[in-house]
């Protein structure tokens, strides 16, 4: 391992944060679909993260499974799916961090970072929509926390208004902040689900879209021995919109 690559390894081992406040996406890159990690105009490398991508699947517009793949390619992750697939679910488990009373993070849980006072499990999900569906879009099975887009007729232009349901464990979550805009409004005001864990946002940009919620979940047993006090989980939709016809 050259310096370069030690010096980093040790950054990603005491980093002041463990990066909760960021999302997975997937987005154009090089004219090519990549996996992005990050959150507002910050795109943060993937490729060593890599192996931290627990689950990739690719779905048609009937919800038949199709095939995908990730592409490593220094320092991006590029995907590359059927020509059927309409939508990409994928899921990146980031891993147990702790906290020291000096306020640093580590990774690891309690019984490995001496003194750390908490310790947490950050996972995140990313649904992207390579078409827009024709009805009411499904949710992914198996996948723990998601953002699903409802309604028959999907946004066309940015304005429009969106309706999406956030899901846990496949039961409408109530009470969840929704930000509709994770890359360039990523501070901006959420809007909270209902009791059918539904919400209504505008869509921002006539382009990319990242949708975002967050939830998290305290006091978790059998996770670690019983050594995470906080698991959260971060989920965004991303889609996009085509420039409006001349």
């Amino acid at each position: 391992m050259n310096a370069f690559r030690m010096m980093a390894a040790l950054l990603l081992l005491t980093m002041a944060t463990p990066g909760w406040a960021h999302g997975i996406w997937f987005a154009q890159r090089a004219s090519r679909l990549a996996l992005v990690y990050g959150e507002g105009a910050e795109d943060i490398e993937v490729f060593s993260r890599r192996d931290r991508i627990t689950a990739l699947q690719a779905f048609d517009a009937a919800g038949r499974p199709a095939v995908v793949r990730t592409v490593p390619a220094e320092p991006m992750v590029f995907v590359s799916a059927d020509a059927a697939a309409a939508v990409l679910a994928t899921t990146m488990d980031n891993g147990h961090w702790s906290r020291l009373p000096s306020g640093k993070w580590m990774a690891g849980t309690k019984d490995t970072v001496p003194g750390a006072t908490t310790t947490g499990r950050y996972l995140k999900y990313g649904t992207h929509l390579l078409a827009a569906p024709a009805g009411e879009m499904q949710p992914v099975a198996g996948m723990a926390f998601q953002i699903v887009a409802v309604g028959k007729r999907f946004p066309q232009r940015s304005g429009d208004a969106l309706t999406v349901r956030v899901l846990h464990e496949g039961r409408p979550l109530p009470g969840v902040e929704v930000w509709p805009d994770l890359v360039n409004d990523p501070d901006g005001p959420p809007v909270r689900t209902d009791a059918d864990g539904l919400a209504t946002v505008t869509v921002r940009n006539q382009g990319l879209n990242v949708i975002r919620a967050e939830y998290t979940e305290h006091a978790v047993r059998g996770d670690a021995d019983g050594k995470v006090d906080l698991v959260e989980h971060f989920a965004t939709l991303s889609f996009t919109l085509k420039p409006p016809a001349d």
